[in-house]
């Protein structure tokens, strides 16, 4: 945004929402890292929208750039300005963080947040800020997701479910994998369903070469993988029968919990429906494409 006068006119005009990727509230690193020209008429133009309107803002967070006291002072302003939510973007560099087009690393020489200490940090802007404050891939402190169904808490939920009745692998990425190991285990259905990580962080990136880097022995004779894996069905297929056992392949949901930009519009009971809904499918089809003993 070149003129603050834009956000005026946008807002006489009747918009009433705005999502704004902040980036930081330091005009030098905008100019840096956002390659703006003018960033201050771009915070100048936030200011108005905070002032006037619904703001989620939106950072990619990159360590020691715009992390750190930085971060600190950009929720200070947004909090000032009167912004309503920060959803903060974990930056990503490799290749099993998500860079899938052979074009990594993205910034040579910047090591990404680690997923344990990423979670830490948006949980503590989250306590520091009167913002409504997400994580992507990690995490929403107030819904507690990814995956709020396997929280303790969230048991009595499970019990709604259909019963597991066959044996079945589930593959899946990194970061899901220990969340839905839970909740298979409170389900009591461990002894039938298995969980495998793939080396990539977010499943709906999985690729071929995730799969053929896959324990072969670990895998059942059926396997689900994720709905929108990038991988093609016959190439699942082919890739995951290498070692001589004939297995079935199917693809389960698209979606198992929601992520860091749509768990902010969201309530924790809205966030348990979707959930539900999300493992029922999965369920439906371990009991349909399983094998049963």
């Amino acid at each position: 945004i070149d003129d603050p006068k834009i956000a005026t006119k946008l807002i006489n005009n009747g918009v009433e929402e705005v999502t704004f990727t902040v980036f930081s509230c330091n005009p030098q690193l905008r100019r840096e890292w956002m390659r703006d020209k003018k960033p201050e008429a771009s915070l100048e133009a936030l200011k108005i929208f905070c002032e006037t309107t619904e703001v989620h803002a939106a950072a990619v967070i990159i360590p020691n750039v715009n992390d750190g006291n930085e971060l600190l002072e950009t929720c200070a302003k947004l909090e000032e300005w009167g912004a309503k939510a920060l959803i903060m973007m974990r930056f990503a560099n490799y290749e099993n963080q998500g860079i899938i087009l052979g074009n990594d690393p993205i910034l040579k020489g910047i090591e990404p947040h680690p997923v344990e200490e990423f979670e830490k940090l948006v949980r503590k802007i989250d306590k520091e800020f009167n913002l409504r404050v997400t994580g992507t891939p990690v995490c929403d402190p107030k819904n507690n997701t990814p995956f709020a169904l396997a929280d303790d808490n969230s048991k009595k939920y499970l019990e709604i479910l259909p019963e597991i009745k066959a044996e079945a692998t589930i593959l899946t990425g990194k970061i899901a994998a220990p969340y839905i190991e839970k909740i298979i285990k409170n389900l009591g259905a461990q002894d039938l369903v298995n969980v495998y990580a793939t080396e990539k962080d977010i499943a709906c990136l999985i690729t071929r070469k995730d799969l053929e880097k896959v324990d072969h022995s670990q895998l059942k004779e059926t396997v689900i993988i994720p709905g929108r894996a990038f991988v093609h069905d016959k190439e699942a297929q082919e890739i995951l029968t290498r070692d001589g056992t004939d297995r079935i392949i199917a693809r389960g949901p698209d979606k198992l919990t929601v992520d860091g930009e749509m768990s902010g519009t969201l309530n924790k009971y809205d966030v348990i429906e979707r959930e539900m809904e999300g493992f029922y499918e999965l369920i439906q089809a371990i009991n349909f494409f399983g094998v049963r003993r």
